[in-house]
This record gives structure tokens, C-alpha cells and sequence, in this order.
């Protein structure tokens, strides 16, 4: 119930803004209103346009990536078929039958060789050139002079170890650097076979250089920035519209998203970012990878949340302007009667409120003016007469305190008990001298002050004095137990307030009954600003029919009648007095096992930490 209590509280409080003035929550409110829809739509709107254009551009980028990998495809392809031509030409067989140099120079076929290469070179301007090497024996290019790149340089190239020795075709990507000039071209490289053996004996590598893929990928528009690159199967530029960037590897960060899938649409980490659209061909083994600026793509999403936001602005700005106009008319009065009640809380009813309206704000004026109106005449007859009650209120329960009070008071003279004393040391008794000094310590605790409470250190003093003199009677059948913990030593508490409950404890409990007695009394602090003292017992307990009777016996027994339960009902009543009806004393109890006595009273923070006690006598004190 607490929880649900505070959880409504904090709702009202943060989210209703109940301590705010009303002017604010009607700004708030009435700007969440409009903000928050406006928000959300235009979120919604920006999240879903981003999305069509990202899938459009993706499906785009992709039907122009196939279209462009089936020309390359083709192209490609062509060039592989006359690498066949080349080797099964009869001269090229003859060639590969040669194991040594020596051989092929008394042949004299490197020149017919030669031929081949250039014919096959003239015949198509974009071949670069053609070049043979068979392991260990003769180079053969279609140029006129030797290779640009020696044979063993070009076995030091990353792709050259990765030649399939089955004579199946490889595409790579390479720079040709030639007397006068560099040249960037697409290798098709494969392996010669030995005619004899079937083993690998060199490498044919058919140079093609850009001039047919520049002019397939120049015809293709992306977007009005966008451009489209290739990549081999080890990541490297086949093609770049940066010719600077053909023959470098690529990125990884883009890259290890590409080769989970054959193809699709991702945006790159870096910035700025790109949109960037992927197809594999599994003929080639290149991916073919068409790039897009993000931002370009989300121009028209950006005019959308400029549009949402400008629109949101006005909206809020006309908002605010019929706010402030209703507001000034709905606050005005009520300020005006919020201060006419300020001057009616300190008592000066002259004036009234003019009533300008006939809605709800008007009525209210107008009940307010009867109101006071009728305050002021009710005002001198209810305040005395009010007060001469209070007068005669307080008198009442000062007089009943005191009457209270004074049925505690002793019945027989302190000076006697100190003479009792004197006899008894004269006559050797000890005991009964003890028990008298214990019994003047129980007049003198009585009569030092007229104070209606006391700390709980002196009230647990003069009970373990009222327990040493029933120990000197009950010897052994009785043992008490004082574990009051430090914090609550110095705490407030009504004067004999705990020996009449543990008097009770000893009529109720161990006369009647048989065998040890046990009294323990202890105290204990809860969350809610009270403690509890609590004396508790082992004699014979009490009935339900017991308990009942002595609870009523603390709401409606007249403590000035006498009878039983007297003295618990006195303590019960000079606490409700004191503290409030709240506080007071409380029963449980269990036939055959025992009593608890509770005490409720207010928690006082302490000042300063409490100093132990220490209680003399025959008693297992815990402080």
C-alpha cells in the first residue's frame, strides 16, 4: 500500500508537474502535444523514405551491375577462346615438345613463334601484348623487343604462384612497365602443358589492356557521383574509374562484409560513407561493386526532416501564441482571487471580487465572495467560543494528568524506610536493609521531579531497583534479562510507565504459577519514526477473553474507578495524552507460554551517543 502511495505520488509530482504553476504545465502540455506527434511522424517518414531509396538505389545499382558483368563475361571470354587458338596453333605444339634451349635454337622456331604472337596481337587493338615462357628454356613476346618484365620478376608477382595447373584460364589485374611508359592491364594467364608428360612446363600470359571495359563502365550512370569498380578474386582493383588505384587491394573493413554473400547492398564504416551495391561472377571470379555517397541518397530524405522541422516550428510558434492568449485569459482571475484568499487567511474580509464571467471561473468568484461574506459574520462568535473550549480542554486533561500522576505517588514516608534501614543494619539483616534503601530509591525516583517523562536510562534504573526487590522474594523462581540496545538509552519515555507492566507480569504470571519466571525487557527502532519497548514474560500467559477485556479496559476504563488492570491502563492513557492516540501500549499473548508487552513510542534523534550503564544487583544487564 506504501509503494502504491509514493508511486502515485512521484506521478504526480514528475509527470502531472503538480508543484508547478499552471501556466507552465498548460506550456508543457500543450507543446508535448504537438511536439510529440510531429516528432513521431516526421521520424516514421524520414525512417521509411531512407528505406525506399536505399532498396531502389540498391535494385538499381544491381540490374546495372548484371547487365555490365555479362558484357565483361563475354569479353572475357573471347580473349580465353584465342589464348586456345594460340596454343593448339601447330606451331605452338611443336614448341612445347622442346626440352632445351639448345633444341629450340637449332630449330630455329622461336621466329615462327614470334608470328603467332604478333598476328594474334594486330588482330585486336586492345591486346597489349602476348607473352610465352617455358621453365628453364626460351621468353617469346609479340613485341619487337623482350619482355617489359623478365620471367623470373614476374614469378616473384603475388598472383603467379596461384596459376591453376590444370591449364584452366586466370584473370588478373597488373601494371606493364614498358621503355617509355607504364600500362595498366587485365593478364590471362595459364598454364602450358607438356604434350608428352601432361606435366606444367611455362605460362602464357595474353595482356588486354582497358580500352573496351573503359568504354562498357563510362556508359554507366550511378547517380549523379557514383561510379562503378572492379575487384578480382584476391581483392585487388581489376578495374577503378583512379586508374592509381587498379592493382592495390582493396579495403578489409568492406571486403569481409562482400565475402559473406554472392551479392547485396551495405553501407561503409568510414567517412564520408558510401552506399555500396556487389555482384560476384562466378565465371570471372571478379566482383563487380557499384559505389554511391550515402549523403547523395539521403538528399531527399533530408529535404523531408527540413520540411517536418520547419513545419513543426510554425506550428509550435502559433501554438505558443494562442497558449499565452488563453492562458492570460484563464490565469487573470485566478490570480486575482488567489490573492483576495491571501487576505482572508490574515483576517481582513473587506472587498470583494468582481465577477466578469458567467462560466465556471465566474461562479467560482461569486460563491467565493458569499463565503467570505458569510466568514465575517460567523467570524467573532465561532473564534471565542472555539477558544473558551480549548481553554477548558486543556484544563481538563491537565487536571486528569495530574490525577494520573498522583495515583502513583507514594503511601508511606521516605523517612521511615531510611529508619527501617538503620534498625535493620543495627540488628545485623542485611536483606531487609537492602530492601529498604531499594524501596526509598523507589520514593526518591518518585518525588525528585515532576517532570511527566523521563529518559529510558532512569526509567530502566528504577525498574531493575523494583526487580531486585521481587528477586529478594521469588529467589530463584524469577531471572530478568535488561538488553536495551545504546541508541535508545537516552530516548524519551513516560515516567513508570515499565514498572507497572512488569508489576503486571509478576501478579499475572508468577503467582499463580509454578516453577522460573522469566522477564526480559527489549527495544527496537522501525522505519516510521517510532521505537518499541517491550517487556515480555514466561509465566502462564493469558486467554483471548483475558486480552480482549484488558483492550477495552485501555480505550474506555475510567482510570479515576480503580479495579484491576488499573495500572496498565494508566500507563496506556498518560501516553495518548502525551504523544497521541497513536501511541500506547498493546498486548499478545499465549496460554501456558507467556506475555508481551508493547510500548509505542516517538523516535527523538540523539544529540550525541549514548553512554553505557551499568545496573548493580543479582539481574543479566546488556546495554
Amino acid at each position: 500500500m506504501q509503494a502504491w502511495k509514493r508511486a502515485a505520488d512521484w506521478f504526480q509530482r514528475y509527470i502531472l508537474l503538480r508543484n508547478l504553476p499552471l501556466t507552465s504545465k498548460m506550456f508543457f502540455y500543450s507543446a508535448l502535444i504537438v511536439v510529440f506527434p510531429m516528432l513521431l511522424v516526421g521520424l516514421i517518414s524520414y525512417e521509411r523514405s531512407s528505406e525506399v531509396l536505399e532498396r531502389e538505389a540498391g535494385q538499381y545499382s544491381w540490374q546495372i551491375i548484371e547487365q555490365v558483368k555479362t558484357h565483361v563475361e563475354y569479353y572475357v571470354r573471347d580473349f580465353e577462346i584465342n589464348t586456345l587458338r594460340i596454343i593448339n596453333h601447330p606451331d605452338m605444339v611443336q614448341f612445347l615438345r622442346m626440352r632445351t634451349l639448345e633444341e629450340v635454337q637449332q630449330s630455329g622456331i622461336r621466329d615462327e613463334i614470334e608470328q603467332v604472337l604478333k598476328n594474334a596481337t594486330y588482330s585486336r587493338s586492345d591486346i597489349s601484348n602476348i607473352t610465352v615462357i617455358l621453365n628453364d628454356v626460351q621468353v617469346v613476346d609479340a613485341t619487337e623487343f623482350n619482355s617489359p618484365t623478365p620471367a623470373e620478376e614476374l614469378e616473384k608477382e603475388y598472383w603467379y604462384p596461384n596459376i591453376p595447373l590444370d591449364g584452366s584460364p586466370r584473370l588478373i589485374s597488373r601494371v606493364i612497365q614498358w621503355p617509355d611508359r607504364q600500362e595498366q592491364v587485365i593478364s590471362i594467364v595459364r598454364r602450358l602443358i607438356s604434350p608428352h608428360t601432361l606435366d606444367p612446363i611455362g605460362v602464357m600470359i595474353m595482356d588486354v589492356n582497358f580500352k573496351r571495359i573503359q568504354e562498357i563502365t563510362e556508359k554507366v550512370s550511378i547517380g549523379r557521383t557514383g561510379f562503378l569498380y572492379i575487384l578480382d578474386a584476391q581483392n585487388h582493383y581489376v578495374y577503378h574509374p583512379d586508374m592509381q588505384q587498379v592493382g592495390k587491394r582493396a579495403s578489409d573493413i568492406n571486403i569481409g562484409y562482400m565475402l559473406q554473400n554472392d551479392s547485396g547492398s551495405m553501407i561503409t564504416m568510414e567517412e564520408p560513407s558510401n552506399f555500396l551495391t556487389y555482384s560476384l561472377s562466378p565465371y570471372l571470379g571478379w566482383r563487380l561493386v557499384t559505389s554511391i555517397p550515402y549523403k547523395e541518397l539521403t538528399n531527399g530524405a533530408n529535404y523531408i526532416g527540413h520540411t517536418i522541422f520547419w513545419t513543426l516550428l510554425v506550428t509550435l510558434i502559433v501554438a505558443y501564441l494562442l497558449g499565452i492568449g488563453f492562458a492570460t485569459s484563464l490565469l487573470q482571475p485566478i490570480r486575482k482571487l488567489h490573492h483576495f484568499m491571501k487576505k482572508v487567511e490574515v483576517g481582513d474580509f473587506s472587498g470583494k471580487l468582481e465577477v466578469r464571467s458567467k462560466d465556471e471561473l465566474g461562479l467560482l468568484t461569486h460563491g467565493f465572495n458569499k463565503m467570505v461574506e458569510k466568514l465575517e459574520g460567523l467570524l467573532e462568535e465561532i473564534y471565542f467560543t472555539r477558544l473558551r473550549e480549548t481553554e477548558a480542554s486543556l484544563r481538563q486533561k491537565e487536571t486528569e494528568l495530574k490525577v494520573l500522576q498522583s495515583q502513583m505517588n507514594p503511601h508511606f514516608l521516605y523517612n521511615s524506610l531510611e529508619t527501617l534501614r538503620g534498625m535493620a543494619l543495627d540488628q545485623d539483616m542485611d536483606d531487609i536493609a537492602e530492601m529498604s534503601a531499594s524501596l526509598a530509591k523507589l520514593l526518591r525516583y518518585n518525588l525528585k521531579n515532576d517532570s511527566p517523562t523521563v529518559s529510558l536510562r532512569e526509567e530502566l534504573r528504577f525498574c531493575e531497583v523494583y526487580l531486585r526487590i521481587q528477586k529478594f522474594r521469588f529467589e530463584e523462581r524469577l531471572e530478568y534479562e535488561l538488553d536495551v540496545p545504546e541508541w535508545a538509552l537516552d530516548q524519551n519515555i513516560v515516567k513508570f510507565s515499565l514498572q507497572p507492566i512488569v508489576e503486571n507480569s509478576m501478579i499475572h504470571g508468577i503467582e499463580p504459577g509454578i516453577g522460573l519466571m522469566q522477564i526480559r525487557i527489549t527495544a527496537v527502532r522501525d522505519t516510521e519514526g517510532t521505537f518499541f519497548v517491550a517487556v515480555r514474560d514466561t509465566g502462564v500467559g493469558m486467554s483471548e477473553e483475558q486480552l480482549r477485556h484488558i483492550h477495552q479496559d485501555l480505550e474506555g476504563k475510567d482510570v479515576l474507578a480503580g479495579g484491576d488492570h488499573i495500572g496498565i491502563v494508566n500507563v496506556h492513557r498518560r501516553i495518548s495524552y502525551l504523544y497521541g492516540k497513536e501511541y500506547g501500549v498493546t498486548l499478545n499473548s499465549i496460554p501456558g507460554k507467556g506475555t508481551a508487552v508493547r510500548i509505542r513510542i516517538p523516535f527523538l534523534e540523539e544529540s550525541g551517543k549514548a553512554v553505557p550503564i551499568t545496573l548493580d544487583g543479582s539481574s543479566r544487564a546488556l546495554f
